[in-house]
């Protein structure tokens, strides 16, 4: 799973943390989990504020 894959990363992100809510994440939470998904293998450093809003985004979408 790469960073642009971020509908897989909501889907994972939602499934992973059931009782938080995506808008409570702080990015550099949100950044460490998403590094921590099974099959995550893309370069850590690679993640902008952009990428991280664009999954916190799904994210929510993923939850309703």
């Amino acid at each position: 799973m790469k960073w642009t894959d971020i509908h897989d990363i909501a889907i994972e992100l939602s499934e992973a943390h059931r009782d938080v809510d995506p808008l409570a994440v702080n990015f550099v939470d949100l950044r460490h989990w998403v590094t921590q998904l099974p099959g995550f293998d893309d370069d850590p450093k690679r993640c902008g504020e952009k990428i991280l809003e664009a999954i916190q985004a799904a994210w929510i979408e993923e939850r309703e």
